[in-house]
Order: structure tokens, then sequence, then C-alpha cells
């Protein structure tokens, strides 16, 4: 006989609803598993592409102690992207064929990483701005539904905060220095800050998955609850270095207890994940080359399994 889908559907929504975690094999709908692999391989792929743009700089670092900071983060955001896929895994997609469709473009990415960083006090704000926002998106994934992400996010939100302190601190340094320090570190802040809100996806009235989501525990929160509360943390931080957030409507409402912000330029997000943004293009070509560089790797390491294998049924036989 076939499995009574609705009532398994039924007991789903029960366990969901009680706060259960899922796990890997119990029963689930085909759209909660088809929205995980969704969801889980763009955060993967975004820890991958988002090495690029800081991998740059581990060269022109001004001090010894900055670039072993930096190799550590770009360290860091490799293994993310590797529990992450392993994640993916254990919904019964292969991780060459998440691979295969990023690197063809066809697989979303976090639209932050086709920006540039033009100076050393981009890596900064990379790392206040969308570490930081990271963390707020990334805790509220730590009580995901699903076991293997929200287990994969409670170290990489510790490996975030790092990170976000490590910016924060190349932030206030530079806030601190010479007029032309401080200058760049404001126009970093002026140029990040905006795709740095976007991250957090459309309001959730126009978001097509948030509903799905939500409803199935795997967020928590909405976009906006979420922009809201990176808002109301940066806001602060940028005051106690002296650094001014590039938003005129920027005010706080004593009634709410939040600060306010002005409209986001949603016409921008939509070109960027659409692949038009001011780098789409070199990131993609980047990973297609590092890719293509890797391949011998990938050939040994298959040539040394399919042995093991041969030598280990040998054995047994």
């Amino acid at each position: 006989m076939m499995p009574d889908t609705s009532a398994a559907e039924r007991e789903f929504e029960a366990r969901i609803a009680a706060g259960e975690t899922i796990e890997p094999k119990d029963w689930m709908p085909d759209g909660y598993r088809k929205q995980l692999i969704r969801m889980m391989s763009q955060h993967a792929h975004s820890e991958i592409v988002g090495m690029l743009p800081e991998g740059n700089w581990i060269t022109r670092a001004p001090t010894l102690r900055r670039k072993m900071g930096l190799l550590a983060k770009v360290q860091d955001e490799a293994g993310h992207g590797l529990y992450i896929y392993c994640g993916t895994e254990t919904l019964g997609v292969d991780r060459a064929e998440l691979i295969d469709q990023l690197l063809s473009g066809k697989a979303k990415y976090s639209s932050i990483f086709n920006y540039p960083t033009l100076t050393w006090a981009d890596i900064g704000a990379i790392g206040w701005f969308v570490d930081g926002a990271a963390i707020v998106n990334q805790t509220m994934l730590a009580k995901a539904s699903y076991g293997p992400y929200a287990r994969a996010m409670i170290r990489i939100c510790k490996e975030e905060n790092f990170h976000k302190r490590q910016g924060y601190e190349i932030m206030a340094t530079l806030a601190a220095g010479r007029p032309e320090q401080r200058r760049m570190a404001q126009d970093a802040v002026n140029r990040w800050w905006w795709p740095s809100l976007m991250m957090f996806g459309p309001s959730d009235k126009d978001s097509p998955n948030s509903a799905e989501l939500t409803k199935w525990g795997v967020k928590r929160k909405g976009n906006d609850e979420l922009r809201q509360r990176f808002v109301n943390l940066t806001v602060a931080q940028a005051q106690a270095i002296d650094l001014t957030l590039p938003d005129r409507d920027l005010k706080y409402n004593a009634a709410t207890d939040n600060w306010e912000i002005g409209p986001i330029d949603w016409d921008e997000f939509k070109r960027v994940i659409h692949g038009e943004g001011p780098l789409n293009r070199e990131r993609l070509a980047a990973r297609n080359r590092a890719h293509a560089d890797g391949a011998w790797v990938r050939a040994a390491a298959s040539g040394y399994a399919a042995k093991h294998a041969a030598e280990a049924t040998s054995d047994a036989a």
C-alpha cells in the first residue's frame, strides 16, 4: 500500500508546530526538501564566492597580523561552504550537481559578493557589515527545523563573530587614524551599507519563499525583522567610532525603539541577483578557473578512493 501522504503531512506539520527537529531519515514533504536544497546550496555558494573579494587582499594586507587574520577568515569561509554542502547531501542531492549549477550561473549566491573591494577599508566594512548581517541571519538559522543545517550554524556563528570583530577593529583603527585613513573608512561605509541591507532579501510581502520557509520552521523570523535588528545594532557601533551611515532618512523612533531607514533601491538588488552587478561575470569566471585548476586534485582523490576500495574488496575476498 502507498503511504497516506496527507496523514504524513499532518504529522510533519504537527512536529514543526511542536518545535521538533527534522532529521535526514525522517519523512518530509517534497516542497520542504526542495526549499532546503535551494536555501542551503545558495548559502554554501555564497560562502565559497565570498572568499574571492577578501582573498584578493591577502597579499596586500598592511601588516603580518592583518594578513594572518585575513588568511584565517578566508579559510573559515571555505569550511563554512563545505559544512553546508555536506548538509545538502543529507537531502539526497549530489554536491557536484550543486557546484555545476553555481559554475554555470544557474544557481544564486548572495548579491553582496558582486561588489568590488577597492581599498583595505573594504575588508573592514565586509567584516563589520556583511559578517554582522550574516550573524543576525544565521543565529536565527541555528534554530531551524532541519537538524543538519541548524547544527552547522552553531560553529559557523562562532566563527562569524570572530570575522565581525576583526572587521570592526579594522574600521575603528582607520577611523582613529590619519585624515586619509578616516576618509577611506567612511568611503567604504558609504559603498557597503546599502548592499548589506539588501542581503536580508526583499520585504516579506515581496519574498516568494519567506511564507513557506516560516511555515516549516526553517526561518524563525522574517527578512524585515532581521534587517531591523541589524540596523539597530549597527547604528550604535557606527556612532562609537564616529562614522556616518549614508542614509539621510535615518532616524530614531522612540515609540518603537527602532532606527528607521530610508528606502532601499530594490531595482539595484534585482539587477545584481540577475547577473548585472559590478563583478558578477568576474566572480563566476574566477570560480570556473579555480574549478578547472583543481581538476587534477579531484582526479587524484577519485583514483585513490577507487584503489582503496579495490584493495578492501581484495582483502575481504
